[in-house]
Formats: structure tokens, C-alpha cells, sequence
């Protein structure tokens, strides 16, 4: 999987994108010899280090992205006959990247819910909530949302939709799944396949 100019990239530097996440132990070498963000997500990739690939690509797209990123991934994974109500959480994940008001992020927060976060569009929905404003009710003072929940919902969201699927196709959902928001983080739509 060639990596070109990840221009959507929001750190440089690898060990920034980091902080926000626990990296496993076998990536730990790899983040020595590659301190550029770029350089680090190739290898990653190359060492068939998926979990922290996803993790990495999670934290270091803007949010707005990354959200959109966890909503090809759901889109992509969606039966051939999608309940209205797994429709209903995307098309809301979906809104808030298009018109990111509060109004969107906090409706796709209230569909994320009311799914018990099941699929990968109810944490993509929850990935929009979590990017920013107030976690509290509009009427309370707010709460901001720690600064790496957005990451961490949109991993939660592609490792869901990696998972579904027959096991010994897994290797092969990371590479299309990883080639989705590498289209994105190169300023594309993540049509990619």
C-alpha cells in the first residue's frame, strides 16, 4: 500500500499523534526508527501492524475528517438490507460532517445512544459528538470532551467493521479499511477501494 503526501495529516511528528493513545508493544521499535507521522504509518502498514495503524490514522486526521473516515467504514460494511435504524444513525454521522453544528453533533449523539453503541455507525455518531462543544446538556455549563475521544471512537467504529466479516479475511478488511482513510488524509473522499 503506497502512502503519497498525507497532506490531511494534522502532526508531523509521530511521537505527537502518540500521546493521545497507547501504542502496542511491537510498534514501540518502529515509532524510534520513524518520527515523521508519514514515514510511521507507512511502516506500521508495512509490518502489518494494523491495530496501531488504525489507532494512528484515527488520532491524526482532523476530526471532521476522521469522522467522515468512520463513516465509510460503516457505509461499507452495511447489509445489503440496512435496518432504517442503523440508516438513521449514519445519515446523522454523515449531516454532522457536512453541516457540523451543534444541532447535528448532539442528534447523532441521542441516535448513538439509543443504538447502545452496537455498530459502526453509532460510534461513528459518537466520534461526531465527542469532537467538540459540550458533553453536558445545552442548558448546563460546559463539558468539554477530552481531546482524544473523537480517535478513540472513530478506532472503535473500524475495528467494528473490520471485524465483521469471515476471520480469515481480516488482514485484507485492515488494508481496504486503511486504504479508505489514506484516501482521506490525501485530501480525497475515501472511495478508495
Amino acid at each position: 500500500m503506497s502512502i503519497s503526501v498525507l497532506n490531511k495529516i494534522s502532526d508531523p511528528t509521530a511521537a505527537a499523534v502518540c500521546a493521545h493513545f497507547e501504542l502496542e508493544t511491537q510498534s514501540l521499535p518502529v515509532l524510534e526508527e520513524a518520527p515523521g507521522s508519514e514515514q510511521f504509518l507507512r511502516l506500521l502498514i508495512e509490518k502489518e501492524h494494523y491495530i496501531d495503524a488504525v489507532r494512528f490514522l484515527a488520532h491524526a486526521l482532523p476530526k471532521r475528517e476522521a469522522v467522515w473516515w468512520a463513516c465509510v467504514c460503516a457505509r461499507s460494511k452495511l447489509a445489503p438490507e440496512p435496518e432504517a435504524q442503523e440508516l438513521n444513525i449514519l445519515g446523522l454521522a454523515e449531516a454532522w460532517v457536512y453541516d457540523p453544528s451543534d444541532a447535528n453533533r448532539r442528534a447523532a449523539m441521542a441516535a448513538a445512544e439509543a443504538s447502545e453503541f452496537k455498530t459502526p455507525a453509532s460510534w461513528a455518531a459518537a466520534a461526531a459528538f465527542w469532537s467538540g462543544g459540550s458533553m453536558a446538556p445545552a442548558d448546563l455549563p460546559e463539558v468539554l470532551p477530552a481531546e482524544n475521544l473523537t480517535g478513540k471512537a472513530v478506532t472503535a467504529a473500524v475495528m467494528q467493521a473490520v471485524a465483521m466479516g469471515e476471520p480469515d479475511e481480516m488482514e485484507e478488511r485492515y488494508r481496504q479499511l486503511l486504504a479508505r482513510g489514506l484516501d482521506i488524509a490525501r485530501g480525497g473522499n475515501g472511495s478508495v477501494v
